[in-house]
Order: structure tokens, then C-alpha cells, then sequence
């Protein structure tokens, strides 16, 4: 099992978005796919607070449930990108 967990929808570009990073990056990650209706993403709810995808969990570095595709591949770039010390 992989440190790094995705939470995704099919066919979501922002989830897409994130997994492009984390291929370009070279990183294993677990995807979990969640329903597509919202109330039924009750697992992603209680990891995140929220029901929106793409939601990533780093549990080496204690992320518990970050949301937002800019956000993620960004702190995807810093910590384990060309200028982290991972």
C-alpha cells in the first residue's frame, strides 16, 4: 500500500490534472474512485470535510485530506519535485 492516496472521480479533469503530476513526478499512488452521485461520497467526506474530488491523502507527511487540484499539484512539486530533499 502506498503512502500517497487519491481520491478521484472518472472522467474528472481535475483529477486528471492530479494524476498527470503524479506520473510525471514518477510517485505510486492508491486511487480510490468514489461515487459520482455527491451524497453518496461519504467516504471522501470524512477524509476531507468535503465531498469534491480530487482529494489527496500523504499520510509520510500528515495530509489528511487535501482538496483542490492547484493546491495538490503544487505540494505534490514542492515535496516530492526537482527541488524537494524527499
Amino acid at each position: 500500500m502506498s503512502d500517497l492516496v487519491l481520491y478521484e472521480l472518472e472522467g474528472c479533469p481535475y483529477c486528471t490534472k492530479v494524476k498527470n503530476k503524479l506520473a510525471e513526478l514518477g510517485l505510486d499512488y492508491d486511487s480510490e474512485m468514489v461515487p459520482r452521485p455527491r451524497h453518496e461520497r461519504t467516504e471522501v467526506q470524512e477524509v476531507s470535510g468535503q465531498t469534491g474530488v480530487p482529494v489527496l491523502v500523504d499520510e509520510e507527511h500528515g495530509v489528511e485530506g487535501m482538496a483542490e487540484s492547484d493546491d495538490i499539484v503544487a505540494y505534490l512539486e514542492e515535496t516530492y519535485g526537482s527541488g524537494s530533499a524527499a
